[in-house]
């Protein structure tokens, strides 16, 4: 990879990210090579490294475009995530080993402390490999199967991204209750706070959610 790829994919990630570039909105090579001050070929190679992330969709013949989500499916994929790995901790409070809560709680510490210094990368790095590590405490094949099958790291990312001071904190909070749970082999307290986690986590991605009486007033309002 050269210098200029490596540039390009992280102007583009932050402008992705960011906002700038929304889901859907198409990203023409010639134009991107002007804004980043570079040739097309590292325009071409960034584009294809954020394909592997998950933050672009390139399709032949129509080039790339910012992946999209619609917001039905978002909704989904937090509820059933909140469901799966509550399960996930609850098992794990009953047969998680001290050392394998140890291990949780290390890496939550770790994780708070990158998250407090605004490190990013490291906080989305440890946050996979908390979920991975409870999701791999209840010893299930389908449940891995289904949490890796609804974690999108485009997703995931884009979540982080959201969180402002508060939501941060909460997250971590969360982390280490949940393995305040297991230490008390509570598993309806670790289901309970790990449904919360993500359904917090949910609120920041796509904002409040319309109650089914507030749907109901815009449709009397709109006939």
């Amino acid at each position: 990879m050269t210098a200029a790829s490596d540039r390009a994919v992280n102007q583009l990630r932050e402008r992705i990210l960011g906002g700038e570039y929304v889901p859907g909105e198409r990203l023409a090579e010639v134009e991107l090579a002007e804004k980043l001050g570079v040739s097309r070929t590292p325009v071409r190679e960034a584009l294809r490294r954020l394909a592997a992330e998950g933050l672009v969709d390139i399709t032949a013949n129509k080039g790339a475009r910012v992946v999209e989500y619609p917001r039905t499916d978002l909704e989904r994929i937090f509820e059933i995530r909140s469901r799966v790995e509550g399960l996930s901790a609850r098992i794990a409070a009953e047969t998680a080993t001290e050392s394998d809560i140890d291990r949780l709680e290390h890496i939550a510490t770790v994780l708070g402390d990158h998250s407090e210094a605004g490190r990013l990368e490291e906080v989305y790095r440890l946050n996979a490999e908390y979920h991975a590590t409870l999701n791999g405490l209840a010893g299930s094949t389908v449940v891995t199967a289904t949490v890796n099958q609804l974690i999108h790291s485009s997703v995931l990312v884009r979540t982080l991204h959201a969180f402002d001071d508060a939501a941060r904190r909460r997250s971590v909070a969360h982390h280490l209750e949940i393995v305040a749970a297991l230490r008390a082999r509570d598993g309806d307290w670790a289901e309970a706070v790990m449904h919360a986690h993500l359904l917090s986590a949910r609120a920041s991605l796509l904002g409040p959610r319309r109650s089914r009486g507030a749907a109901y007033e815009i449709q009397e309002e709109n006939p």
